[in-house]
C-alpha cells in the first residue's frame, strides 16, 4: 500500500511539475522601462565552456596554407599592427582545445582602499574573475613577425613580398588553476 502510494504522489508531482511549467512557458515577455530597468541590480556573469580551434585545419587551402594532416601550415591567424609604418606581429597555427569554468564578469564600484586613492575615483569598473581553472587540449601556436597581416589576397593569390619569421612555437596540455581578479579602469572623464 506504501509502495502504490508513494507511486500515485510521483505521478502527481509529475503532472503539477508539467501544468506549472506549461504557465511558465506561455508567459507573455513585455518590456521594461528605461528608469525602471536603471534600479536594477545584476549579480553578474558567470561562464563556463569550451572553445575549439581548427582541431582539423586551417579554413583557407592553396599553396601555403593546408590541412592539419599536411606538413603544410594550418589552424587560426591573428594579426596586429603596432604601428603604421611598422610589421605586424603574429600568432599563428592557433589550434586546439580551451575549456574554462568559473570566468565571472560584473560591475564593481571602486570608491574605498587601493591607499586612500579609492575614494577619490568613485566610479564603476569591469571585474572579471578569473576562471576555477582553464584546461588545454592539444592547444598549438606560433608567435612570428610578418610583413603583412596574412599571406594571400582575398582571392587567394600569395603576395610576392610575404615574410614571415617564427619567434617560437607553444604547445600545451594540461591544466592551470587560478584565482584573482582583473579589474578593468575606464579612461576619460565620468
Amino acid at each position: 500500500m506504501i509502495c502504490e502510494l508513494g507511486v500515485i504522489v510521483r505521478k502527481l508531482l509529475s503532472i503539477l511539475s508539467v501544468l506549472v511549467l506549461s504557465r511558465v512557458a506561455v508567459a507573455e515577455l513585455t518590456s521594461i522601462p528605461d528608469e525602471e530597468m536603471s534600479q536594477v541590480a545584476g549579480q553578474g556573469v558567470y561562464l563556463s565552456g569550451e572553445i575549439a580551434i581548427n582541431e582539423t585545419g586551417g579554413p583557407l587551402s592553396n599553396a601555403y596554407w593546408g590541412n592539419c594532416a599536411d606538413a603544410k601550415k594550418c589552424g587560426a591567424r591573428l594579426s596586429f599592427k603596432t604601428r603604421e609604418s611598422g610589421g605586424w606581429f603574429v600568432l599563428d597555427d592557433i589550434r586546439g582545445t580551451f575549456s574554462l569554468q568559473g570566468l565571472t564578469l560584473k560591475v564593481r564600484n571602486i570608491d574605498s582602499g587601493f591607499g586612500g586613492d579609492g575614494v577619490a575615483f568613485g566610479r564603476d569598473v569591469l571585474e572579471i574573475g578569473l576562471p576555477v581553472f582553464i584546461e588545454f587540449e592539444d592547444v598549438a601556436l606560433t608567435y612570428a613577425t610578418s610583413s603583412r597581416g596574412r599571406p594571400t589576397d582575398a582571392a587567394g593569390h600569395i603576395y610576392a613580398d610575404f615574410k614571415q619569421t617564427d619567434i617560437y612555437g607553444i604547445e600545451m596540455n594540461g591544466e592551470i588553476t587560478m584565482q584573482g581578479n582583473l579589474l578593468v579602469f575606464p579612461t576619460g572623464n565620468p
